[in-house]
């Protein structure tokens, strides 16, 4: 399926629910919902997104979803099953993550230190170091494992999957992905 620019631009605001399970272990956290994303209420859909292929790469799931055109049940039942949770910074889609402001974001982080709180993962992965500098304030953080939690739960950072950081390959995401994931005990020292 594909989306018209209009038909895309008519889903700008719009909210995605949290896909997350009941005992999470690891949580990725976008910056916000794509307008595609908003369309198909997958997380991280637009085509060409490295999301899903990096976590495939780095053995974090064992199949690649095909998720463009939304997210299949089985799909759903791969990341639940594994205890993998997937949610954003800020719930309102739009085109472009840099059209949120930092007003935005830092409530987005209040908000989900809340979350996280609730959900009890082992660890939480924010995809995003902009986005996490911007709202966390703090602006000279390194991507990678922080030293403080985030509402009790082992917090990294990790690179952004979108086109727009296109210096990082899927082999690199992967690596970075494999992080959290070891952390969470979701993939063990070498991979699954």
């Amino acid at each position: 399926m594909g989306f018209t620019r209009a038909e895309l631009e008519s889903f700008r605001g719009r909210s995605v629910p949290d896909l997350m399970p009941e005992h999470p272990r690891l949580v990725f956290v976008g910056i916000n919902p794509g307008l595609w994303t908003a369309a198909t209420g997958a997380h991280f859909a637009r085509p060409g997104n490295r999301f899903y292929p990096a976590l495939a790469e780095a053995g974090i799931i064992p199949r690649l979803p095909d998720v463009a055109n939304g997210m299949t049940e089985a799909d759903r039942r791969m990341f639940l099953d594994a205890g993998i949770g997937i949610s954003n910074l800020v719930h309102r889609a739009t085109a472009r993550a840099d059209e949120l402001d930092r007003v935005e974001l830092r409530e987005g982080a209040e908000r989900l230190a809340h979350d996280v709180a609730g959900w009890h993962p082992r660890v939480v992965a924010i995809v995003g170091l902009t986005a996490y500098r911007q709202g966390f304030d703090r602006p000279k953080a390194v991507a990678g494992r922080q030293e403080s939690p985030l509402g009790g739960a082992e917090l990294w950072v990790v690179p952004n999957p979108s086109g727009l950081n296109a210096h990082a390959t899927v082999a690199d995401l992967a690596r970075a992905y494999a992080g959290p994931a070891r952390a969470a005990g979701i993939v063990g020292p070498e991979g699954r």
